[in-house]
């Protein structure tokens, strides 16, 4: 792969990357599917290239990317945490890990 071509692949990473957070945002299941596709195919083109290939422009983009895709994850994160709690609160199920002290449940076993 040349650099140009790399750079270019990059650049379309951090696109979709882009993408995928507003589709995340809107939570838009057929952009994240999407974005999940291009991402998986991007991954793909970019696990041929060594790392001697890598110029200054392309570590720059690559760590844009990384640090998209962690804000992405973040947020993937906090919505399945809110489905989760919003579930739990549908069915009655206690939740596992709670923030907040239990003085009356401490209390009646004094």
């Amino acid at each position: 792969m040349t650099q140009h071509e790399l750079r270019d692949t990059l650049r379309q990473m951090v696109a979709v990357l882009e993408g995928e957070r507003q589709a995340l945002a809107g939570l838009d299941i057929d952009a994240i599917v999407g974005a999940t596709s291009d991402k998986d195919r991007l991954c793909d083109t970019l696990g041929a290239v060594g790392t001697n290939e890598i110029d200054e422009e392309c570590r720059s983009l690559l760590e844009t990317a990384k640090r998209l895709n962690e804000v992405n994850r973040q947020v993937r994160n906090i919505i399945a945490a809110n489905v989760t709690t919003r579930l739990n609160a549908l069915v009655g199920s206690p939740q596992v890990y709670s923030a907040a002290p239990r003085y009356g449940q401490m209390n009646a076993r004094i």
